[in-house]
């Protein structure tokens, strides 16, 4: 099984805001002339990229919950202009509802075994789907979902 990444979604409310700010980026580089990609820049490289590369996602907490993952298609190490090396995330545009699970504030990003992932939210079947997110991430928090 694929291992996966966590890390906080800093400056995100939502879902909702994470997919807007990719749809904002992607028109800028449309507007520019430029194929859009959709990268993270992270400070340290894993060192588990094959086990990642082999279908792990970035799981995303939002507001101190797993909210939602993306597909990572590549990692791509690289020294800055300042000489300090880091990394770019390639991720899939396409974010992907996860059940709601609180989530201690951490920095940077930590690996997510498989058994430990949240599961997809089915957005065209069930009453979860069908919750307005907000609702979804009250239940989680008082332990209901």
């Amino acid at each position: 099984m694929a291992l996966h990444l966590i890390k906080l979604c800093v400056g995100c409310d939502s879902i909702t805001d994470l997919e807007e700010w990719i749809e904002e980026n992607r028109a800028l580089h449309r507007r520019l002339g430029r194929e859009y990609e959709q990268t993270h820049t992270t400070r340290m490289v894993p060192k588990r990229v094959e086990e990642i590369l082999e279908g792990g996602s970035l799981y995303w907490v939002i507001k101190g919950q797993v909210a939602a993952r993306q597909r990572l298609l590549d990692i791509r190490p690289f020294t800055d202009a300042d000489g300090i090396g880091r990394c770019r995330l390639v991720l899939e545009t396409k974010v992907v509802p996860v059940e709601p699970r609180p989530y201690r504030p951490f920095q940077g990003w930590r690996y997510l075994d498989p058994k430990d992932a949240p599961r997809d939210i089915d957005l065209k079947s069930g009453d979860l789907a069908s919750m307005p997110e907000d609702m979804r991430r009250e239940l989680a928090e008082l332990g209901l979902l």
